[in-house]
């Protein structure tokens, strides 16, 4: 009876040995995972501490290899009083839809600034085949369409808000609400920068810095509770002038569209294409190789 006792006392301890062997590799395993993100492809990349990345000289930025960047505006079907340059700007519904499918099926991964900004300054690792998709002008269809069709997808964005639109009813379209642009952000979203009213960046003085770039700053980081860390330039117009403007207020980088970048400043001259609403996705597929 005694020796009987003292073998179930003996494996009660290697059970509990085990248990505990156990629980410490998932701690270690756990640990290990807070500094690693998974993505789709199998690979992992490591989680991006901002404030440790070290801004690289230009020459060692603009000879990175460019990450696709797509811009898109309003996500809707075509009306007849939309004209041919309109049309330009405005991606069907169906038709984007299709498109971020063939992103996917072509094995795209979507990045966020972050690791933009960690890779052009430090060569930080991205997934295979990065892309980023940027949407502008605070259009209603960006959260009610754009939204779900890319958490479907496990697809991030970045939504560049124009403040004086932020809740309005307009003729044509409608725009998203404080509370939208919120959900956004705290599903993981980038919310950053579009000026107070797309008034064209290159004409600015005097109180347009204030009206264009402070209050809206201070109006999104009240919405989200973020800093904004990345601008886009209305029209995609910029000149080397207001660049130290932006740095100035705590920018990082900013996003232009097709033309070349500065020399002195690619962080602040970053290159995006207008994903056009005539575009089918193998259009899109082959602009996004032949731009890029």
């Amino acid at each position: 009876m005694k020796k009987n006792f003292l073998s179930l006392i003996a494996a009660a301890f290697i059970l509990m040995a085990g248990c505990q062997s156990k629980s410490q590799s998932n701690a270690d395993a756990s640990a290990k995972d807070s500094t690693e993100v998974a993505t789709a492809d199998g690979t992992t990349i490591e989680k991006i501490d901002v404030s440790k990345v070290k801004v690289a000289d230009a020459k060692t930025i603009l000879e990175r290899k460019q990450v696709p960047i797509l811009c898109y505006h309003q996500v809707r079907n075509w009306k007849p009083t939309d004209g041919k340059v309109g049309k330009d700007y405005i991606v069907e519904i169906q038709n984007f839809k299709d498109q971020m499918k063939m992103l996917a099926d072509s094995g795209y991964h979507t990045i966020l600034p972050d690791q933009l900004y960690a890779y052009l300054n430090n060569g930080a690792k991205l997934p295979s085949k990065p892309i980023m998709l940027t949407f502008d002008d605070t259009d209603m269809d960006q959260f009610t369409v754009v939204n779900p069709t890319l958490k479907k997808l496990g697809y991030k964005a970045v939504y560049f808000i124009m403040t004086v639109s932020i809740g309005r009813k307009g003729k044509f379209v409608d725009y998203m609400t404080k509370e939208q642009i919120k959900q956004l952000s705290d599903e993981g979203n980038v919310i950053g920068s579009h000026t107070y009213d797309h008034k064209n960046f290159k004409k600015y003085a005097g109180k347009d810095w204030e009206e264009q770039l402070d209050k809206p700053t201070k109006k999104l980081e009240e919405i989200t509770g973020k800093k904004m860390t990345e601008f886009a330039y209305p029209f995609g117009l910029w000149n080397a002038e207001g660049i130290p403007e932006l740095k100035k207020r705590g920018f990082r980088m900013a996003f232009q569209l097709s033309t070349k970048r500065d020399e002195k400043d690619p962080l602040f001259t970053i290159r995006r294409i207008i994903a056009s609403g005539y575009w089918s996705p193998k259009t899109l597929s082959n602009s996004i190789k032949n731009s890029f």
